[in-house]
């Protein structure tokens, strides 16, 4: 007769696939090694697949476990909204949430949302990654709970929420000449060496654009992967950076930095908060994201 697969196996295999360990499954799922293992015996029988297989000193999923695994992470995420939809207590949620976010909205964005996720919720953890590859399909398969981040129009089973417009101002060291009594024109920040933030190391941005429309070109000095190194860079150099203006009012007397606008029509930004539409009504999650929303309002 075939084994069974009951929910529990079902967390098993989920931790087994995050972990690719039965030691490091066996501790997040505050199991016995040996239950762990026995477990995983279990899902071979029933699946007819190993699962995880040796691979140096280590052990991978197999072809068919990578498959499975976003399947069955919907299915627990399904019954954990199902089964704590009337009994939901924040205070008592022991859950990880993987946020991916930017650099730039990062630095200003975690410290608010750890504090007030920690005052409400002691027993959640939130784990934030790096931009990376921004596919939606991380928010499918579940290895994605929220995107934070600038992006187009997503597709039907992903919801958004609009959380606030950023724009881009310039910043220098405090005892730089550049716009200490006004505000800089294009032609004097072309004076000065740039530094350039871009994850894809680019050199050129809309800043660019605006120059050449009036004759004008800048020399970019650096190009480092994000917004933080490079306030970090011009606090130690006489470059002139770029950066988001949140992160250029929060930590800019901090670095001994100044910041002012920049005097051309560059884009904002807007700044949405992304999910999947399976994750509506989970009340763990919907707390998560009101939390989010109030964090940057205070």
């Amino acid at each position: 007769m075939p084994e069974q697969i009951d929910l529990n196996l079902l967390r098993v295999f989920d931790a087994l696939l995050q972990d690719a360990s039965v030691t490091s499954a066996a501790e997040r799922l505050h199991l016995s090694i040996p239950a762990t293992s026995r477990a995983l015996g279990r899902l071979r029988r029933a699946m007819n697949d190993p699962i995880l297989v040796r691979a140096g000193r280590g052990m991978a999923p197999t072809p068919f476990a990578l498959r499975t695994a976003p399947r069955v992470r919907s299915l627990l995420e399904q019954a954990a909204a199902l089964i704590s939809a009337d009994e939901f207590d924040i205070a008592k949620l022991k859950r990880t949430f993987t946020i991916r976010i930017n650099d730039g909205i990062a630095v200003t964005l975690v410290t608010a949302a750890v504090e007030a996720t920690a005052a409400a919720a002691p027993g959640v953890t939130l784990r934030f990654v790096t931009e990376g590859n921004e596919s939606i399909e991380a928010l499918r398969d579940g290895s994605v709970d929220l995107d934070i981040g600038a992006g187009d129009d997503a597709a039907p089973d992903i919801r958004t929420a609009a959380l606030y417009r950023e724009r881009i101002v310039g910043i220098v060291r405090g005892d730089s000449p550049l716009g200490r009594d006004s505000q800089p024109t294009l032609a004097e920040l072309c004076e000065y060496p740039h530094v350039s933030s871009s994850r894809r190391g680019r050199a050129r941005g809309p800043l660019d654009d605006a120059l050449e429309a009036e004759g004008l070109q800048r020399q970019v000095a650096a190009v480092v992967p994000t917004s933080a190194v490079a306030a970090l860079l011009v606090a130690s150099s006489g470059y002139v950076g770029l950066v988001p203006r949140r992160l250029a009012e929060q930590y800019g007397k901090a670095l001994g930095l100044r910041w002012f606008p920049i005097p051309a029509e560059l884009p904002e930004v807007q700044v949405r908060l992304l999910w999947h539409a399976r994750l509506d009504a989970d009340p763990a999650q919907r707390w998560l994201r009101d939390t989010i929303r109030t964090a940057l309002d205070a």
